[in-house]
């Protein structure tokens, strides 16, 4: 295809979105909407996997380590365990964690009152391990608890299999949403759009009939889907952008120090404002695309 061909079909999908401004107005409209609902709900899902993960990787394996009398003896037990914990599959991270720390942080949990313990400590020297894929937390803390020289190996038994199976239910529920959202947003727009061609199908049977090929008559219908999609995105990612940073700023400051934290504005209103930029473009191309085919056959 010709530069100047395409140039006019580019401007005659320009002019025809005002010729047929009321309908051009209510396709626009509906696409608003219908984006404003998908982009909303990617927000609101995206930081709840966000919420999700952080669940995930506060996971850890407490391990209590048998004391010994002898201290040297207890050093050479330590570095032999974080050796041997270090050599299992799936562990990612080991951290130790004298008896005097996890003294002071209890302390500083729960009062000064068991600062009288710093005497006679009656704690164990602890190591906090990660597993590589958390929700192999189970398998890796029974097989740290066949070593030697464990006290005790804790990871929250049971509690831990059922936060990961509710966060498992909760991300397939929050992608058949987002899927179901999406297709009913197929749905609305190109329906919306077919009315918007219905209308005009007299135009596209005189173009038909003068000799017109299929695509000289299809493209600027095309690019007036594209347009419209493209339009209807701006008010979407305007609000969700204004509301999402006001939302952040708020609530921000009240989670600090708290595992639960909002994702940042930037990183996230980039992905989202794109996805519903690209959403309303290829709906509304492959709308008009669809609709436009049935009146080609005169």
């Amino acid at each position: 295809m010709k530069g100047r061909t395409l140039a006019r079909h580019f401007r005659e999908s320009i002019k025809s979105l005002g010729r047929n401004s009321w309908m051009s107005i209510a396709s626009i409209s509906a696409v608003t909407v219908t984006l404003l609902l998908v982009g909303v709900f990617m927000a609101i899902m995206l930081n709840l996997n966000k919420v999700a993960s952080d669940l995930e990787n506060d996971v850890e394996i407490r391990v209590m380590i048998e004391i010994i009398p002898d201290e040297v003896e207890m050093k050479k037990i330590e570095k032999q365990l974080i050796d041997g914990i270090k050599k299992l599959k799936d562990v990612e991270e080991v951290t130790y964690s004298s008896k005097d720390a996890e003294l002071n942080k209890l302390v500083k949990d729960f009062g000064d009152e068991l600062s009288l313990y710093e005497q006679n400590n009656p704690l164990y020297n602890v190591l906090y391990v990660k597993a590589a894929d958390p929700l192999k937390t189970a398998e890796v803390a029974k097989k740290i608890d066949g070593l030697e020289h464990t006290h005790e190996v804790k990871y929250g038994e049971g509690k831990v299999e059922k936060l990961f199976n509710f966060i498992d239910i909760a991300r397939n529920v929050g992608l058949v949403l987002i899927v179901g959202l999406l297709f009913t947003a197929m749905f609305l727009i190109s329906n919306t759009i077919r009315i918007t061609i219905i209308a005009r199908k007299e135009e596209i049977e005189i173009m038909k009939l003068v000799g017109a090929t299929n695509a000289f008559v299809r493209i600027p219908f095309v690019l007036e889907g594209m347009w419209l999609g493209l339009i209807g995105s701006i008010i979407p990612i305007v609000a969700i952008t204004f509301a999402y940073y006001k939302i952040y700023e708020m609530v921000t400051p009240k989670l600090k120090g708290e595992l639960f934290q909002l994702l940042e504005v930037g990183p996230l209103m980039y992905q989202v404002n794109g996805l519903i930029a690209l959403i309303g473009i290829l709906i509304g191309i492959w709308g008009s695309f669809m609709s436009v085919r049935k009146f080609l056959k005169v």
